[in-house]
């Protein structure tokens, strides 16, 4: 498991790096394109939903494929490409909502300066969506053949390009004009765009993944096949979109407090999310691993994988909980300058909430992966709904407003939404990963 997930892991925290770069060069301009990129950003997150439910659904189709079906080259080209075409076809309401977004901000009662800026930021970098679910296709396919480093190599040199980007276009390096958010657009959707390619070049360069033919006859459609990632696909969609939609929600509720906390809490979840890659990768690893044992019809073997998982992402998750505990003022003060003092008291207190929550963060989202790698994707859809809207965030609402915490409160409404869905989440992986063999090979079959 391990060796299969530090790679995927790696490479989830090598997306964060750029957004990290991205904020280090806007908090230093001030906190209005900070939190303008902040509020753009959550929005665009939102609907990159539709692209990782599509990405994960495809990851673990392939994986079973790969362990059942005798003729897998050919299964998992077809599911490739029809995953890709879904991509193509989502792009479009996608492109329109993030060009629009301004206008989306704006209703929902955002500052007009701060929804102006984040428009700018929003129609560059909606250019980088489709190259980056062609990315995360391209990784899940990696996944299934259990070769996650090449993935890890390019992502590792888009660190180091987004970098370079940013300190021309955000900060106006080298006599460039200075173009605050707008640069950061720019320089997100470019480092997506150099990710796809580079990865689909060295892929092609490889003789034992050139063998798929992935591009070969692009044009065909399976429409069955098609219908099944939708099928798989749309319930992760939704749980991804009530998950990024509730910190992106929070966000928003953030604004009514001021631009101070929405720039202290756009610092706090950019350490929440970096240290959430980890895990992450561990239910990525968890989908390929528990998908290959389920294709292979071995019931010990997918819970194995996914108990295994489960146990690496606790491990991981309470040393980070230590830290964000621990020493919150001191992360704090690496995003923001002395002279933001109340942002930085403000974040400082959000990352110890984060701190509460880092265990139930990691089981909810591996326990996830590895229902996925069972194709169990609609329980845990409701679980979410239940979890960060039914719960979650009305208890921040109420402990935010009525009980006068401000935004601390709302905070801890999220922890108490994460707490419930990882309970539910891991009691389902309990029972579905029980299941006779007969019943997991139905559910193996069943595309």
């Amino acid at each position: 498991m391990l060796a299969l997930a530090w790679p995927l892991a790696l490479t989830n925290l090598s997306q964060i790096a750029l957004l990290l770069t991205d904020t280090l060069y806007l908090g230093r301009l001030g906190e209005v394109p900070l939190a303008a990129a902040t509020l753009g950003g959550n929005l665009y997150f939102i609907t990159l939903s539709l692209p990782f439910g599509l990405a994960f659904a495809a990851t673990a189709m392939l994986a079973q494929e790969k362990g059942h079906v005798r003729h897998h080259v050919r299964e998992m080209r077809r599911t490739f490409r029809q995953a890709l075409w879904l991509g193509v076809l989502g792009f479009v309401p996608i492109g329109l909502l993030l060009w629009h977004g301004g206008a989306i901000l704006l209703a929902s009662g955002q500052e007009p300066a701060l929804a102006q800026e984040a428009e700018r930021f929003l129609r560059a970098i909606l250019w980088g969506v489709l190259p980056f679910y062609g990315f995360m296709l391209l990784r899940g396919f990696l996944s299934a053949l259990q070769r996650p480093q090449m993935a890890l190599w390019v992502s590792l040199a888009a660190i180091g390009l987004n970098a370079l980007l940013g300190y021309v276009f955000i900060a106006g390096g080298f006599g460039a004009p200075q173009l605050g958010t707008l640069g950061a657009g720019l320089s997100s959707a470019g480092s997506n765009l150099f990710m796809c390619v580079a990865l689909a070049v060295l892929m092609s360069r490889d003789r034992r993944i050139a063998r798929f033919r992935l591009a070969g006859r692009f044009w065909r459609t399976d429409l069955r096949r098609m219908a099944e990632i939708v099928r798989v696909g749309l319930p992760i969609t939704g749980t991804m979109l009530l998950e990024i939609g509730v910190f992106s929600g929070t966000a928003l509720v953030m604004g009514w407090f001021g631009s101070t906390a929405v720039a202290a809490h756009a610092v706090a979840l950019q350490v929440a999310s970096a240290t959430f890659m980890v895990p992450m990768g561990v239910s990525q690893a968890a989908t390929a691993r528990v998908g290959l044992a389920a294709g292979a019809l071995d019931r010990a073997g997918a819970q194995l994988a996914g108990w295994t998982a489960i146990g690496i992402s606790v491990a991981f998750m309470a040393a980070t909980a230590v830290m964000l505990l621990a020493v919150p003022g001191t992360i704090a003060a690496l995003f923001l300058p002395p002279e933001l003092a109340p942002t930085r008291e403000l974040a400082a207190l959000l990352l110890m909430v984060a701190g509460v929550f880092q265990l139930a963060d990691g089981v909810q989202a591996t326990a996830a992966g590895a229902l996925r790698g069972l194709k169990d994707t609609r329980m845990p859809l409701l679980f979410a709904a239940l979890g960060y809207w039914g719960l979650g965030l009305p208890f921040g609402l109420l402990m935010g407003f009525s009980a006068g915490m401000g935004p601390v409160g709302v905070w801890f409404g999220l922890a108490a939404g994460l707490a419930v869905v990882a309970v539910l989440m891991t009691l389902r992986w309990r029972r579905m990963s029980a299941l006779p063999p007969e019943q997991l090979a139905a559910r193996a079959l069943a595309a």
